[in-house]
């Protein structure tokens, strides 16, 4: 039976941590810039954290 592939929207979006959180980016960091506060485009550098199911679920489409 051949290798089970990785779903590639999923991983072109997520990317899983060392100790196997999934990482996510923030949205509305991509265009309309100038209209959002410094302090808001700043907070939107940093990467979020996905827990619960939904973590699980994006797991199973990495194929980690």
């Amino acid at each position: 039976m051949p290798k089970q592939k990785s779903h590639r929207g999923a991983a072109k979006r997520f990317g899983l941590t060392g100790t196997g959180k999934v990482k996510r980016r923030k949205a509305n960091k991509s265009h309309l810039l100038t209209g959002k506060s410094r302090k808001r485009k700043r907070g939107l550098r940093e990467s979020g954290i996905i827990v619960g199911q939904e973590a699980k679920n994006i797991k199973k489409l990495l194929n980690a």
